[in-house]
């Protein structure tokens, strides 16, 4: 394995181990912490993306990038934005 993807799979796992961790604040209704609760979101909408890479597999990179518009739409929020300054497709 090089570099590269060594350093992509310890990227995954955070976001995987993130998503395993904050399971209760999700929903639309949760009153925890804005930040936890949008940080919660993210990590779920991408977390099989990120088991993905974790196995030496792919993903849509598109698909992903309209979950993380999901997550905009429940919060009004531009992550998505950010996500898609790297994907060819959104540039």
């Amino acid at each position: 394995m090089n570099n590269s993807d060594s350093q992509t799979k310890i990227l995954a796992q955070a976001l995987y181990e993130i998503r395993l961790l904050l399971p209760a604040y999700l929903g639309s209704q949760n009153t925890g912490d804005i930040a936890v609760r949008k940080a919660a979101h993210l990590a779920y909408a991408l977390h099989n993306d990120a088991l993905a890479i974790i196995e030496g597999k792919t993903f849509d990179a598109q698909a992903a990038i309209e979950r993380v518009r999901a997550v905009d739409r429940m919060f009004g929020d531009n992550f998505a934005e950010r996500f898609g300054a790297h994907s060819p497709n959104e540039a």
